[in-house]
């Protein structure tokens, strides 16, 4: 059986969704298609922790699922802007389990990732499998995928 590992950057995939479709990003559906007759390695959400309540419950939800959740505080600078960035922790997780998985599964549509499929496909040998939302992820990152596979309605709640 073909195993995989599944890396979620749940900012980006927030944001975009909502920004393209209005709607949330349906983690049930996803899991089912990204997992569908493999053997999942790891599966990994990225997320910031603001400490509300109804995140809490999100988070809960994403465990359920069979997610790991991995949480930032989030960081309000004196100027007013804000930090929140996982893409480190994403491309350090990604390369410790492209040893051990088949297919790597990469959902953001950020183009700072292109370096890491390409990476990952070329010295590792793996297939890459990036989700998004066609319009708002980079060209860059499709590109290097070894399949790009558009967020679209089927993968939206409601």
């Amino acid at each position: 059986m073909t195993s995989v590992a599944i890396f979620v950057d749940i900012q980006n995939v927030y944001y975009t969704v909502k920004a393209s479709y209005r709607r949330n990003f349906d983690y049930n559906k996803f899991w089912a298609q990204a997992t569908a007759n493999r053997n999942v390695v790891k599966a990994i959400c990225y997320a910031i922790d603001r400490g509300d309540q109804k995140q809490r419950e999100f988070q809960n939800i994403l465990r359920a699922i069979g997610f790991e959740v991995k949480l930032k505080p989030f960081i309000q600078r004196a100027d007013g802007s804000a930090k929140g960035d996982w893409d480190v922790g994403i491309a350090l997780d990604a390369m410790e389990y492209a040893e051990q998985a088949d297919v790597i599964v990469l959902v953001s549509g950020d183009g700072d990732f292109d370096l890491l499929v390409k990476k990952i496909r070329v010295k590792h040998g793996k297939r890459v499998e990036v989700y998004g939302v066609p319009q708002l992820t980079a060209a860059s990152l499709i590109n290097e995928a070894s399949e790009f596979i558009a967020i679209d309605k089927g993968l939206l709640l409601g």
